[in-house]
């Protein structure tokens, strides 16, 4: 089995969680090559109070361009973001308190923050030990504060992947810690961990199904912890081309009442 290791509501939890599935969904039994590339375009939708008076609606259209060889990776995300609510919902956070605080529902829409990653494949113990990966990412505050698009500030995260293979199938950790810039705008910022368990199962040669339990800290003094499952369904058109989609079900009242993600692929 190949596993092709390249990898707030979370911006960086929607792109992680479908580069992932990526990942574990491409199985063909080969070497990997020297390179490999893999360019991905993404669409969210989400709507919810998120503890908040009024709901809040986020469309979100990523794109990520990731580079894979040897021991190393790197990835590059952004996109372009739309928000309709209080202006007081992060997408890199959820419900935070404003220093100036909304009464009325505005639409705010521009480029979203773009996230780099750079990544270091450690080689397995033994046949039967897992894959682990080392991740270490920084946010750049490329999204517009004053209209609630980021918290203007830069943010670095470290990550450690886990990929086990079990026959056919494979199951996935990532354990992270967030440190995030203090915000003059949006007070109570806080550094914060987060952790991922994950199933994938291959139904057929281009089927596979699985789920994600997401867990993140507090971001924000205002906001609580989250707790969330995520499923999904990806199909492999054919060895380039890899189509996902993913629904969410939130057990906190800080996540959306609906949620809705999809993923197009093309690796070379």
């Amino acid at each position: 089995m190949l596993i092709a290791r390249n990898r707030l509501i979370s911006q960086g939890k929607f792109i992680s969680i479908l580069v992932s599935i990526i990942v574990i969904h491409g199985a063909d039994g080969q070497e990997p090559p020297p390179l490999n590339q893999t360019l991905s375009i993404g669409a969210y939708y989400a709507r919810g109070d998120y503890e908040e008076p009024l709901d809040t609606t986020i469309h979100y259209f990523p794109v990520t361009y990731s580079l894979d060889r040897g021991r190393w990776g790197f990835q590059l995300m952004a996109g372009q973001l739309r928000i309709e609510g209080l202006g007081n919902v992060l997408v890199n956070i959820g419900g935070v308190n404003r220093a100036v605080a909304a009464t009325q529902v505005s639409t705010s829409s521009g480029i979203s923050d773009s996230i780099a990653t750079l990544i270091y494949h450690f080689d397995p113990i033994s046949a039967t030990a897992p894959f682990v990966d080392l991740r270490l990412g920084v946010k750049l505050p490329t999204a517009d504060e004053d209209n609630g698009l980021g918290t203007g500030e830069t943010d670095y995260s470290i990550q450690v992947d886990l990929s086990q293979n079990l026959g056919t199938s494979m199951i996935y950790a990532t354990f992270g810690y967030n440190f995030r810039g203090t915000s003059t705008l949006y007070e109570g910022l806080q550094d914060s961990a987060f952790a991922q368990l994950a199933f994938a199962y291959p139904l057929n040669q281009g089927w596979s199904i699985g789920a994600f339990y997401d867990y993140r800290e507090s971001a924000s003094s205002f906001t609580p912890e989250t707790h969330d499952l995520l499923p999904y369904v990806s199909w492999q058109l054919n060895e380039k081309w890899t189509f996902t989609a993913m629904t969410a079900w939130g057990f906190t009242e800080a996540s959306a009442d609906i949620t809705a993600l999809g993923q197009l692929s093309y690796r070379w």
